[in-house]
């Protein structure tokens, strides 16, 4: 059930950066795609 809900958190911040970068914003988009693949549970992730 948690994995499920890192993965949900994941992939939320890592479309949101995807977006962010659309808009131009590097700095913002590059730091949200970073924290949801630490997030996430698969690899490298910081809570599981």
């Amino acid at each position: 059930m948690l994995a499920t809900i890192l993965w949900i958190i994941a992939a939320i911040l890592v479309i949101s950066g995807i977006f962010a970068l659309f808009r131009k914003q590097i700095l913002w988009g590059v730091i949200l795609i970073v924290v949801g693949l630490l997030v996430g549970p698969g690899g490298v992730s910081i809570f599981a």
